[in-house]
């Protein structure tokens, strides 16, 4: 329900209009004097204003100004006995919606705000509608085609259904959490809403706390205005909360009550403001050695960790590598005009036996960096980072290099990708005597993982009466 202030020091004035507008089942509040009007608007927040310009105390135009200075968006009717083209002028160029002219009619003021509420109303859907298409024009794809990534996307549509739920996503750098919670976002109730991402890692602890719950004017050293916080901007969207280890203690008991009152107080405020967002947040830390340490609030924890996504890193999921290689490959082919329409074998070769400490990040920046500098039709290994063609100390082989025969020519990619990851298990299980752990271990992913591969390769060699 619309809340809406009017400041008119007539009382007769002020009760004509709380009755007009109660009818049409707004909240009103009444103020006599510009002063008690900018008390109330520290104190509260309002959808509307009716303001008289003329007032015993401060001009109804400073009045506006001081509106428009903490609150931009607010919307403000002026009201004039005095009425001139000059003041009506002065009042719009100050940033009032309209202005009326006193004596007013009912059914005039029960229209104006029915519009101007309309107004602000289509702002706001179209703000919400320009963040939607900037946040899905400016996702990445969400690629999955190793078990882990696909059990990662699972949870993430299954999350997503319960709007209120708060997520806690694990990973390393350059994982992608960012894309899960982006994610989750799209597909739940909430994606026409605001997404905000929050990095806690790059801002100071005062400067992160008025930008999470905002503030009001004099709160601080140069804070003049009032500001809305990103809680509140969130306008029951998503708020996504990257490096929340790197949070401050202090600020993590703020925000152990926000989540578990869904209430906000702006810095140097005294109001309590209600909001409804849902809070994702992310890190690349294990946060249970940061409550060993002391770093990081047990109860917090707790509160965060209701649905916990782990994202795998890359070198656990190699099905994910060439999937991946590819899209890059052929987004970025694109932007830089590049003839390049796929990786040679011996290219993905290098790319699946690296161990990529960066990750999916990682990956992204070395294709990006080779459709800047060459070009050409088939992407072979010469074009590779030194990094990947000599094997950075501890990938697997720079301790134990790998022989694989190129295939025939006619032999497909999909097929190709298959027997060279045979070809990897075959040995690395050879080298750990048969033991699936430490196999699983060698190769950097999960036993559950190499079990499948396993699985997977002994029932295709039964299929075909051979063995393996």
């Amino acid at each position: 329900m619309e809340k809406i202030l009017v400041v008119d020091d007539e009382e007769f004035i002020r009760q004509n209009l709380d009755r007009i507008l109660r009818e049409e089942g707004y909240r009103t509040a009444g103020a006599k004097n510009g002063q008690q009007a900018l008390d109330f608007l520290k104190d509260a927040s309002f959808d509307l204003v009716f303001l008289d310009l003329r007032l015993p105390d401060i001009s109804g135009l400073e009045i506006l100004k001081k509106i428009k200075e903490s609150d931009p968006d607010l919307l403000v009717i002026v009201m004039t006995g005095y009425s001139s083209v000059e003041s009506a002028v002065e009042a719009l160029k100050c940033g009032a919606y309209d202005y009326i002219k006193k004596p007013f009619k009912a059914d005039v003021i029960k229209l104006i705000v029915k519009l101007a509420l309309e107004t602000q109303s289509l702002k706001r859907e179209v703000f919400s509608l320009k963040k939607q298409r900037e946040t899905v024009l400016g996702s990445r794809l969400f690629i999955a085609e190793s078990p882990a990534m696909k059990d990662v996307l699972m949870q993430v549509r299954e999350v997503a259904r319960h709007a209120e739920t708060t997520v806690l996503v694990t990973g390393e750098t350059g994982t992608g959490k960012d894309l899960v919670a982006r994610s989750i976002h799209n597909l739940s109730a909430r994606a026409n809403r605001p997404f905000i991402e929050v990095n806690c890692a790059t801002l100071p602890v005062n400067m992160l706390e008025s930008e999470l719950f905002g503030h009001e004017s004099g709160a601080f050293t140069g804070a003049r205005g009032r500001k809305i916080g990103l809680f509140e901007a969130a306008g029951s969207g998503t708020v996504f909360l990257d490096e929340m280890g790197e949070i401050e203690l202090g600020l993590q008991a703020k925000l152990l009550r926000v989540l578990e009152d869904k209430k906000i107080r702006r810095l140097g405020g005294t109001q309590l403001h209600e909001i409804d967002v849902r809070i994702v947040a992310a890190t690349n830390q294990d946060l249970r050695q940061a409550i060993s340490a002391g770093r990081f609030r047990e109860d917090l924890f707790y509160r965060l960790h209701i649905v916990p996504i782990h994202v795998p890193p890359l070198r656990q999921r190699p099905e994910d590598i060439i999937a991946l290689s590819n899209h890059f490959l052929h987004e970025y082919a694109r932007k830089f005009s590049r003839a390049f329409q796929a990786f040679a074998a011996d290219a993905q070769a290098l790319l699946l036996s690296y161990r990529w400490p960066g990750n999916v990040r990682e990956l992204r920046h070395v294709v990006e960096r080779i459709c800047i500098m060459h070009d050409g039709q088939i992407l072979g290994p010469e074009l590779l980072p030194k990094e990947l063609a000599g094997q950075a100390p501890g990938s697997l082989s720079a301790v134990d290099p790998i022989v694989f025969p190129l295939p025939p020519e006619e032999l497909k990619l999909d097929e190709m990708i298959d027997r060279f990851t045979l070809h990897l298990i075959e040995k690395v299980m050879k080298r750990a005597d048969g033991n699936i752990s430490r196999a699983a271990k060698m190769l950097g992913i999960p036993r559950t993982t190499l079990r499948y591969k396993l699985d997977k390769y002994a029932s295709e060699a039964k299929s075909r009466g051979s063995s393996w």
